[in-house]
């Protein structure tokens, strides 16, 4: 989903300029979420190791197929983001319900 380009259609009332970073964000908020849900004892820095090297290669290789997707600074950032919120909401539930 990430690698594959989308079709800007401003006909409709959600669509607006960034919609991407907001589709980056929730989709590694959930990623980070569903891996430290999956590995709930892996450290925390080496769950943010793994998920912004998985954001990076996204981004690489959106430049490098030529698919017609570009790498983007904000991307990743949007990406990091996304993933540090999905750890926190776990961290938050687990206390919670855990």
């Amino acid at each position: 989903m990430l690698l594959r380009p989308g079709v800007e259609n401003h006909e409709y009332f959600f669509m607006f300029d960034g919609i991407d970073k907001v589709l980056h964000l929730s989709i590694f908020a959930a990623l980070g979420f569903c891996f430290i849900a999956a590995f709930p004892r892996i450290r925390f820095f080496y769950f943010f190791q793994i998920i912004l090297i998985y954001a990076f290669l996204t981004e690489i290789f959106q430049e490098e197929m030529k698919l017609g997707r570009s790498m983007e600074t904000l991307d990743i950032v949007a990406d990091t983001i996304g993933c540090l919120i999905g750890y926190y909401i776990y961290k938050v539930l687990a206390k919670r319900y855990l």
